[in-house]
C-alpha cells in the first residue's frame, strides 16, 4: 500500500493545480502588457440602431460590438459600455480563447427620447512565450439620437441633418449636460479635487485618442496609459456593474482628469452609491 501512496500523492497534486490554473482562466480580465507592433486589430466597431416600435411609447435598440485581428490570438477581449442620456445603461464583456472575432449583439427596449452612446475597448494578448506575452488595443464608438414625440414617428439619426433634428440634439444634449455637470461637481467635491490643476472629459470621448495623443504625452506614452486604464476600469467599474443585473444598474458617466503637470490621471466614478477615484500615473 504504502508504495502506492507517493504516486498518489503526486498525481492528486498535479490534479489540483491543473484545476486552479483552469479556474484562474475561467475568470475574464482585462489585463494590459506590452503593446505588440507586429499584430494588429484589423476591425473594430460599435453600432446604435433604432429597430422598431413595440408598442406605445416602446421601441427597440440594436447594440453591437465587434472587431477582428490579423491573427488568431491566445485571448480576445471586448468590453462595451452603453450610456442613456448620461446614465450608464448596460456593460456587455466578451473573451474567447483562440479566435480572431469577437462578436456581440444585444437588443435592448427603450422609451422616450434618448441619447445612447457607447464605447467600446477591443483587447488582445499574444503569448509568445511564458514570459513573452504582449497585447493589441483599440477603442471605437457610436451615438443615436432617438425621438419619441406624441406628434411625430419614432426617429432616429446620428447627425443633424435638419433644423428639427437639431433641436432635439441641442435640447438632449442640453439635459445631459446638466445632469452630468452637476453630478461631477458632487464628486470633486467629495475627493476635494481642484478642477483647474486637470485637463478633463467624459470617458466617452476617449476613442478621440485612438490616435491623437492625451496632453504632454507621446502616442506610444498614450496607448500605455489608455490600455492600463481600461485594466483598472474593468476592475473597479466594469465587473462591480455587472453585479446586481444591469437593471438595476445607478451610475453617472465616468469623468477623467489628466493633471496638467502630466504626473496622473484620475478616473472618478459613482456606481450604485458608492464614490470612487482611481489614480493612475503617467510615464514621465
Amino acid at each position: 500500500m504504502n508504495k502506492w501512496r507517493l504516486p498518489l500523492i503526486i498525481i492528486f497534486s498535479l490534479i489540483l493545480v491543473l484545476i486552479i490554473l483552469l479556474r484562474g482562466h475561467s475568470e475574464p480580465t482585462v489585463s494590459f502588457f506590452p503593446l505588440d507592433t507586429d499584430s494588429t486589430m484589423e476591425h473594430t466597431a460599435t453600432t446604435l440602431k433604432l429597430l422598431s416600435e413595440e408598442g406605445i411609447n416602446t421601441y427597440k435598440i440594436d447594440w453591437k460590438i465587434e472587431s477582428a485581428s490579423d491573427k488568431t490570438m491566445y485571448l480576445r477581449q471586448d468590453v462595451s459600455l452603453l450610456f442613456d442620456n448620461g446614465r450608464l445603461r448596460g456593460v456587455r464583456s466578451k473573451w474567447v480563447q483562440n479566435t480572431n472575432r469577437i462578436k456581440i449583439n444585444e437588443r435592448l427596449k427603450s422609451e422616450d427620447s434618448r441619447h445612447l452612446q457607447s464605447i467600446s475597448f477591443h483587447h488582445g494578448e499574444n503569448h509568445y512565450s511564458e514570459e513573452d506575452i504582449r497585447s493589441i488595443q483599440q477603442m471605437s464608438y457610436d451615438e443615436l439620437y432617438v425621438i419619441d414625440s406624441p406628434t411625430t414617428p419614432i426617429a432616429s439619426f446620428k447627425t443633424p441633418e435638419n433644423r428639427y433634428e437639431m433641436e432635439w440634439k441641442e435640447l438632449l444634449d442640453r439635459a445631459t449636460k446638466q445632469q452630468l455637470l452637476f453630478h461631477w461637481h458632487e464628486l470633486l467635491n467629495h475627493f476635494n479635487l481642484d478642477v483647474e490643476t486637470y485637463t478633463t472629459f467624459p470617458l466617452i470621448d476617449l476613442y478621440r485618442y485612438n490616435n491623437n495623443p492625451l496632453p504632454n504625452l507621446s502616442q506610444e506614452e498614450t496607448n500605455n496609459a489608455i490600455g492600463r486604464l481600461w485594466e483598472g476600469l474593468y476592475k473597479n467599474y466594469i465587473i462591480p456593474a455587472l453585479d446586481p443585473p444591469n437593471d438595476k444598474l445607478n451610475s453617472f458617466m465616468p469623468l477623467i482628469l489628466i493633471d496638467k503637470q502630466s504626473t496622473h490621471l484620475i478616473v472618478l466614478f459613482e456606481l450604485n452609491g458608492k464614490k470612487e477615484q482611481l489614480i493612475q500615473r503617467l510615464p514621465k
